[in-house]
């Protein structure tokens, strides 16, 4: 296959206008456009779900110079030809953005040959996958461990800075440059395919590699939305691979990743004996809710931390950063409740509980944060100014939310003007001090940005309420069963995903044929139901019987075995009465009896 690549020395002529454009004159040295008759492929090195890596020699020459440069060329599986320029427009935007950056891979640029699109990278000597392989048992010591995740964890940062998604982490991708320095290789390319029609279902379904691929990858239109935190998750299979040696889930197959991932939201095994700093940003990292994961910068802080601390110290027990506790149990991850920074003015209120539609204690209906203390701990409290009391409330950070024009993060939203492209109803991510926001949305593989305004309160949705779907919706987005008898059947919430897609489960009906009993909603097509909702006993009486599929079974053994009891008890006292009735008869007939004994009569008196 190499000779035949390599000895297309011309770059087709239909392919070059499709790539190019218009006309030659939009070229410049600006341009990310690399001609394929510069390129001479040498031996393929790598081979991944995206495409093959090649070794190549790329050819420059002018009339004052004559050079031929190393290169690594990225070859994507074929693409369809409605797909390329698409392509090609993100990469170009790509290109630009990413030149300069110290931590990230060069791009020389992007050329077409044999009608598959190439990525043209500058060719590293080696990669961290690469050196775990030399060593004995392929892992690395801590220090390197630290060292390396430091350097990738500056070029992820600069990559988000920039608003590009980083999908596909793995030590095969974190590339060797000078002084044994990582740099982040393979970028861009998930993101240049993200929201493309893609030839194979594999791909289609799935931007990354299985075994580093968090929850929402698999699946980003329905259990997304990806965003930053995303790369969190690969990050951390990454950390425990260069720790251990071993890759996360490995000897799996991806059917059974998914499995483990997705549906039973298991998390990959954290190796024993590492430092309690590095347990605890690593069980973060694998959270299946990606808000409730640290940010680039979080990680990176707690590894400069270690770093900078004795190795006895790491060894011995650093203590975690832990967040101060109110009297109500919020359910937050302390990486949940550090992305929020509280200033001076901010409008604040109690935080509600995790997977709770409303406040159980509203300390802070809405105020006004005047003051924050922050000497001792790097959270803090704050002074809170509320209206109807004279002195500030003296509130822990970490039980308050910020709140900008009406809305606070993790409110349930609906776009005012409705997309048929997404669904209507999601969750807010995030919302600045200008009234910029975030929205996961089911239908959008990544987070939708706008501004408040656009946005409307929308109805709050919690694990453990029932639902069914509305009697208006004859279509709905995602599968759902119905009763045996006809109609729709009531299910329970058993997870909020954060694109507010719903994961209910059916325990009024028994899950035989249904995959694990479990079904997707869309929050726009279904209502809430309760015993207060349902008219009549009649309905009341089937919403009972949706809390188990036992339910029914159990109420007709109980009617029987009471009817049993009863029929019992009713022919035990018809019994004692005939016995009584007979008895009294016979007393009747006298209170003494002719006794014949030896032919001769006497009377005695019957004692009673």
């Amino acid at each position: 296959m190499a000779s035949k690549v390599a000895a297309t020395s011309k770059p087709d002529d239909s392919e070059y206008e499709i790539v190019e454009g218009e006309s030659e004159n939009v070229l410049s040295m600006t341009t990310p456009w690399v001609n394929s008759s510069t390129l001479k492929l040498r031996h393929r090195i790598g081979r991944g779900p995206f495409g093959d890596v090649w070794l190549a020699t790329h050819h420059q020459s002018t009339e004052d110079y004559d050079e031929h440069h190393e290169v690594a060329i990225k070859m994507l599986h074929p693409i369809k030809e409605d797909q390329r320029r698409v392509v090609l427009d993100k990469f170009d935007d790509l290109f630009s953005k990413c030149h300069g950056m110290d931590n990230v891979c060069q791009l020389r640029g992007i050329c077409s040959i044999s009608g598959r699109i190439c990525i043209v990278m500058k060719f590293y000597e080696g990669s961290v996958g690469d050196k775990m392989a030399r060593l004995k048992g392929g892992k690395l010591a801590l220090p390197d461990v630290l060292r390396y995740g430091i350097d990738l964890a500056n070029g992820i940062m600069e990559m988000h800075s920039k608003g590009f998604l980083v999908l596909n982490l793995k030590p095969s991708n974190f590339l060797l440059a000078d002084n044994d320095k990582a740099v982040l290789g393979d970028v861009g390319v998930p993101y240049l395919l993200l929201g493309i029609q893609l030839p194979s279902s594999d791909m289609a379904v799935r931007l990354g590699t299985p075994n580093y691929m968090a929850p929402e990858q698999w699946q980003p239109e329905v259990r997304g939305p990806m965003s930053f935190e995303t790369a969190s998750w690969g990050f951390g299979c990454s950390i425990v691979e260069m720790l251990t040696g071993v890759q996360p889930w490995c000897g799996r197959s991806v059917d059974e990743i998914y499995d483990f991932v997705v549906r039973k939201q298991e998390k990959p095994s954290i190796p024993s004996g590492i430092p309690p700093l590095v347990e605890n940003l690593l069980g973060g990292c694998f959270m299946s809710d990606l808000r409730s994961r640290p940010s680039m910068a979080d990680i990176l802080h707690v590894l400069k931390s270690l770093q900078n601390t004795d190795d006895e110290e790491v060894w011995t027990g650093i203590e975690t950063r832990e967040i101060r506790k109110s009297s109500v149990n919020l359910g937050y991850t302390e990486w949940f409740l550090s992305k929020d920074h509280l200033q001076v003015d901010d409008t604040v209120r109690s935080r509600k509980p995790a997977n709770s539609c409303k406040h159980e204690n509203m300390d802070v209906p809405e105020g006004t944060v005047v003051g924050l203390e922050r000497d001792t701990d790097p959270e803090g409290f704050a002074l809170v100014k509320v209206h109807g009391r004279h002195d500030p409330l003296r509130v822990h950070v970490s039980v308050l939310e910020r709140v900008t024009n009406g809305l606070a993060a993790g409110d349930w939203v609906r776009l005012k003007d409705e997309d048929k492209k997404h669904s209507p109803v999601g969750i807010l991510h995030s919302i600045d001090r200008d009234g910029n926001v975030t929205v996961g949305f089911i239908g959008l593989p990544t987070l939708w940005k706008g501004i408040s305004s656009q946005l409307q309160m929308a109805e709050a949705y919690s694990v453990g309420q029932f639902v069914k779907l509305k009697a208006n919706v004859l279509s709905p987005r995602f599968k759902w069963p119905c009763k045996r008898s006809g109609g729709c059947a009531t299910g329970r919430i058993s997870r909020v995903l954060p694109n507010g897609c719903l994961v209910v489960k059916f325990p009024g009906m028994l899950p035989f044929g249904e995959e694990h009993g479990s079904f997707l909603a869309d929050p726009a097509e279904v209502e809430v139901v309760t015993f207060s909702t349902c008219p009549g006993v009649v309905k009341k009486y089937q919403h009972l019987e949706d809390f188990h599929w036992a339910v029914r079974p159990l109420l007709i053994a109980m009617g029987i075995l009471a009817a049993m009891k009863l029929g019992f008890f009713v022919g035990k006292k018809m019994g004692r009465t005939k016995n009584r009735k007979q008895h009294n008869d016979s007393i009747g007939q006298g209170d003494c009896r002719n006794l014949e004994d030896s032919g001769k009569s006497r009377w005695l008196v019957f004692s009673v």
